[in-house]
């Protein structure tokens, strides 16, 4: 009994101490990581430069005075519709003369006077013209009938021709020279007129009218109200919201990859879906500006034409904000994988597959990539399982269990 009873306390002992041991193996081993996965799939990889543009009307016609004078109101407001070489956009009188300082319009009184004493003496000299041309008339026709009568010789005959002829053209002369004092004169009182006599009414000025060249509308009014301008004042834009186009300013190591023809996703304009276009110019030339962190970046402009219908896009207008992504390159069967599970490992890239609930180590090649995914051309299959986000608890050949 006492045998068997020590046996028994042995046997107990030694179940105690096993538990005890199972315990701290179970409670010390290496307890597996939680980790988020994601399966290595097959689709649609597109490589994008996006950038912030606006939209602007291919052709903007800035209408400017042809002359300098006084501009009538313009009652044409923005976004009115105007037809080519037929909606009136502005009216230019004849400029006001300038109000006479004394001196001035002493000078130019005294200089009415001349002018009315010149018209007096031509009207003078008319008057002593037509009696001698009289004369001579009757001299001629006295000499015509006594030649017929052999009185007089041919020589006398010629003598009253050539004096008629001569009085006819002092008759001619005396008269061109009255019009021209009467134009002096008419010259002398203008210099007199002042702005109050030319109060006329706007409806019966003879003045320069300026039509819309183009059809569209109306998109800035640069001068609206009634005034003396100068000649090549600006007066209003005209453009035809339909045709639009956009211009993205790319940091230039950007633009040198893009090239005309390549499509171009819009967004963040507005609209519910998404705009499609196409590149069709780079500019040949950068400039300067300066970022929001006050950095000065060198951009170049690209130029972008809209491949939807009107009907998608037409409440666009001119200077509208949009967010432009031109496609560098897009595949529709690329195997890829979150840029997050990518990581360097020395010179190489690699991720963490998943095998029998241990993380394994795998090296990949990596093609072409954007901002979250990226191509991988060698090294995994479709299926299997990568490790999303992989800490620096993760190694190779350690135990790893999916995140609940």
């Amino acid at each position: 009994m006492n045998i068997n009873s020590k046996w028994r306390r042995s046997i107990f002992w030694l179940i105690i101490l096993l538990l005890i041991i199972t315990g701290l193996i179970f409670a010390f081993r290496p307890q597996a990581i939680a980790v988020d996965f994601v399966k290595v799939k097959s689709g649609s990889l597109v490589v994008t430069v996006e950038e912030e543009g606006e939209t602007r009307i291919k052709d903007v016609y800035v209408l400017s005075a042809p002359v300098t004078g006084r501009m009538l109101r313009i009652d044409a407001e923005v976004g009115d519709e105007v037809a080519a070489a037929e909606t009136l956009i502005a009216q230019i009188k004849p400029i006001d003369p300038e109000f006479l300082d004394v001196r001035s319009e002493e000078e130019s009184r005294a200089a009415v006077k001349t002018a009315e004493a010149s018209l007096k003496l031509a009207e003078a000299q008319l008057v002593e013209a037509e009696s001698e041309f009289e004369f001579a008339t009757s001299e001629l026709d006295r000499a015509k009938k006594l030649i017929q009568k052999q009185v007089i010789p041919e020589r006398e005959m010629d003598n009253a021709k050539r004096e008629f002829k001569s009085k006819r053209a002092g008759v001619n002369t005396a008269k061109a020279a009255l019009r021209a004092r009467q134009f002096e004169l008419a010259q002398a009182r203008a210099h007199l007129v002042s702005p109050a006599d030319l109060q006329t009414n706007d409806a019966d000025c003879q003045c320069i009218t300026i039509l819309s060249p183009i059809t569209g509308k109306i998109l800035q009014v640069l001068n609206e109200s009634e005034g003396v301008i100068s000649m090549g004042t600006p007066l209003v834009e005209i453009g035809d919201p339909l045709d639009l186009e956009i211009v993205v300013d790319f940091l230039s190591t950007d633009a040198v990859k893009i090239k005309p023809g390549q499509r171009v996703i819009i967004d963040e304009w507005g609209g519910s879906d998404n705009l499609q276009g196409i590149v069709r110019k780079i500019e040949p030339f950068g400039f300067t500006k300066t970022s929001a962190l006050g950095i000065d970046e060198q951009r170049v402009n690209v130029i972008i034409d809209l491949n939807d219908n009107i009907e998608k896009w037409q409440r666009l207008g001119h200077g509208y904000q949009i967010e432009a992504s031109v496609v560098l390159w897009e595949n529709d069967e690329s195997l890829k994988v979150p840029l997050t599970a990518l990581f360097r490992d020395n010179e190489k890239w690699a991720v963490f597959i998943e095998q029998e609930n241990y993380a394994k180590l795998q090296h990949v090649q990596v093609g072409q990539r954007n901002t979250l995914e990226a191509e991988i051309t060698e090294g995994l299959s479709v299926g299997d399982q990568v490790i999303l986000h992989p800490s620096n608890q993760i190694a190779d050949g350690v135990r790893i269990k999916e995140r609940s």
